[in-house]
């Protein structure tokens, strides 16, 4: 129950916390932990940082599937 509600989470959050945690070699669940801890202390502004990485993510990903694509 709980690993498809993190499944859920994670398909419909962008993956952003994911790619971060993958790329640092720590827990997801960490990074979004910190991510939250941030957001409340600076009033949110993360959460422009996280929408900015969201569109970064997915565009690379459109980008990457294009390329394959055209092979």
């Amino acid at each position: 129950m709980i690993q498809t509600f993190k499944d859920i989470v994670e398909k419909y959050s962008f993956g952003v916390c994911q790619f971060l945690a993958d790329k640092m070699g720590v827990k997801a669940t960490r990074v979004r932990l910190y991510f939250i801890y941030i957001s409340f202390v600076t009033m949110g502004s993360p959460v422009i940082i996280y929408l900015f990485m969201a569109f970064w993510i997915n565009l690379k990903k459109y980008i990457r599937n294009s390329l394959l694509q055209i092979d």
